[in-house]
């Protein structure tokens, strides 16, 4: 294949559709995939029966021949697609968006005939994640239905839809310092502010669906048998794993560092709002020693916000 003239955009050039595509491909990274977390979602019709409904939303397709370029198709409303009802045995088909470029597969006729369309292959196999080899297409979901079948409910649909460019966001927050302050001597509680004043507020992105989430506790002094515990709370019902920290008897003090960590799943009451995030510590029963931080203590928020599927 030789080189694709004239290159975009020449003035007075004439510009062949697989230069167009070739671009979107281009600024796609070579992806492929819905566009956001929410686009393309299939869901079973408000009255179940033998259909589903394709949600709003936008998705690039890749073509599946190399030097073909990607496409965007663009879906403005629910599009009903209807489903065969099984017989005496069950089926699970596959939903797919499907583009058929007559120029690469297939006779459609774009003047007159859909090109870009809601695709659904019958009778794949049970774990179907991708469509069949040779196809331009991109999975949206599977439907698994019983025998004798003729509604499909949304318990029937397994999501298979990818984005194709998520997005991620990653920021530090950083508290370098505390007022000296010991661990208190209470047990069996969860301090919420010890160390005191141990949080940031973090925005959370609309568009976020997970997190990374880790915080450093650096500088800790502690003495004797320590024994306590650290978890992340972060908004108003969040908590993280528990992570212990345990020490042998120390005859005088040293100084440790504490991580917590955990990958939350940020459901739709989360996203688009300012959420505190702290540190909680803890002491446990028959502890022995003790435990402090300062003015040398730095606490690391680490905060990575990844988009997904919704």
């Amino acid at each position: 294949m030789t080189l694709i003239q004239p290159p975009l955009m020449v003035t007075g050039g004439t510009h062949p559709a697989r230069a167009l595509r070739m671009m979107i491909r281009d600024l796609s990274r070579g992806s492929q995939g819905i566009t956001e977390g929410g686009d393309l979602r299939v869901r079973a019709t408000f009255t179940p029966g033998p259909t589903v409904r394709v949600g709003n939303g936008s998705a690039i397709i890749t073509g599946a021949t190399w030097g073909q370029g990607s496409y965007t198709q663009a879906n403005a409303g629910d599009h009903v697609v209807p489903i065969a009802p099984t017989g005496g045995t069950g089926r699970t088909d596959l939903v797919c968006l499907r583009v058929e470029d007559p120029e690469y597969e297939g006779s459609r006729d774009p003047a007159t005939q859909d090109i870009g369309y809601i695709h659904v292959i019958p009778g794949v196999s049970a774990n179907t994640t991708t469509v069949p080899p040779g196809m331009t297409a991109i999975p949206l979901a599977r439907i698994t239905q019983p025998p004798n079948c003729a509604t499909v409910t949304d318990s029937m649909i397994t999501d298979l839809r990818r984005i194709a460019n998520p997005r991620r966001d990653r920021k530090l927050h950083t508290i370098n310092g505390f007022p000296y302050s010991a661990l208190p001597e209470q047990a069996g509680v969860w301090q919420d502010d010890w160390p005191p004043n141990a949080k940031v507020i973090t925005d959370v992105p609309i568009w976020a669906t997970t997190a990374n989430v880790v915080a450093t506790l650096s500088g800790v002094r502690v003495w004797g048998e320590s024994f306590f515990g650290v978890r992340l709370r972060w908004g108003s019902g969040w908590h993280g794993n528990e992570y212990q920290v345990d020490t042998d008897t120390i005859t005088y003090m040293s100084k440790i560092n504490v991580i917590a960590s955990d990958a939350p799943y940020l459901d739709s009451n989360f996203r688009g709002r300012p959420q505190e995030l702290r540190l909680q510590c803890g002491r446990y029963n028959e502890a022995k020693g003790g435990g402090d931080v300062s003015a040398s203590t730095a606490l690391i928020f680490d905060v990575e916000f990844i988009e997904g599927v919704y």
